[in-house]
């Protein structure tokens, strides 16, 4: 089965610039937090982690052929995941959670995407790596999520979701480069005198938690995370070895060490 992604709607006015949000907040909040949220992820099962069990192996088997011809024509890899829950999550914590984990797209490349689906909380997230954001941008996703993946929800085809938002997602990434930045660029929104308010607040809030911050490791704070310390005896973390395509020893596949910083857009039905 094929579909065609609708054409990319183009809207005059938003309140709040959400890709700016994003870009802003998330890299603090991930300092700022002293441990993220536990999750428990399902094993990387292919290209389509089917863990919600909605789509039936036809599906499935239809989905991982078109993801694998696309990695191997152009080395973006695509995974397609369904969740029983989100464990309480926000699906865009949950999704960029998942896709650091799994570890999606080549580590120099940064070139992964994730379809992420939580039936139960019906919500949905197209996460997008650093190197596809360009292409693949907010608006874009929110638009394939908004025309090709909700309303297929909304009548009871979960499978006829995620292929017409898979379909819609390698539609995008194998167009011509300079049409797929065009296209991007009449997706994105206009900007208005509200939004450019908005968007200064944001950096004057970011900027005070950021002395917050500076302050508290100047008093000699915790030293989360990512602070780089280590306590007296403390163990290294040995750091998990992944490898890009099928491993040597299984016929299992894997993601290359990609990530993601916040780009895509979510949905729900």
């Amino acid at each position: 089965m094929s579909g065609t992604a609708a054409p990319v709607e183009r809207r005059t006015t938003v309140r709040w610039p959400v890709s700016a949000i994003v870009a802003l907040l998330l890299p603090l909040v991930l300092v700022w937090s002293s441990s993220a949220q536990a999750y428990s992820f399902p094993e990387l099962a292919g290209r389509v982690t089917d863990a919600a069990g909605v789509l039936d192996p036809a599906i499935r088997a239809q989905l991982e052929a078109q993801l694998a011809a696309q990695e191997q024509k152009t080395s973006d890899q695509v995974v397609v995941a369904t969740v029983p829950s989100l464990e309480g999550g926000a699906v865009e914590d949950y999704a960029n959670a998942l896709f650091r984990e799994w570890r999606i797209g080549q580590a120099e490349k940064n070139n992964g995407v994730l379809l992420l689906v939580a039936p139960h909380e019906h919500q949905v997230r197209i996460e997008v790596g650093y190197g596809l954001e360009g292409i693949l941008t907010d608006a874009v996703t929110s638009t394939i999520i908004r025309t090709a993946i909700v309303p297929a929800f909304k009548a009871g085809d979960l499978a006829g979701g995620i292929q017409k938002g898979t379909d819609a997602i390698l539609e995008v990434l194998n167009l011509d480069p300079e049409e797929a930045r065009a296209r991007a660029a009449a997706a994105e929104p206009e900007m208005t005198q509200e939004d450019w308010l908005g968007l200064l607040f944001l950096v004057l809030a970011v900027a005070f938690l950021a002395y917050l911050f500076w302050r508290r490791m100047r008093n000699g704070g915790s030293g989360g995370p990512r602070s780089g310390r280590r306590r007296a005896g403390e163990a290294a973390v040995p750091v998990t070895t992944w490898s890009w395509g099928s491993d040597s020893d299984s016929d299992r596949w894997s993601g290359g060490g990609g990530s993601s910083g916040g780009g895509g857009a979510s949905g729900n039905w």
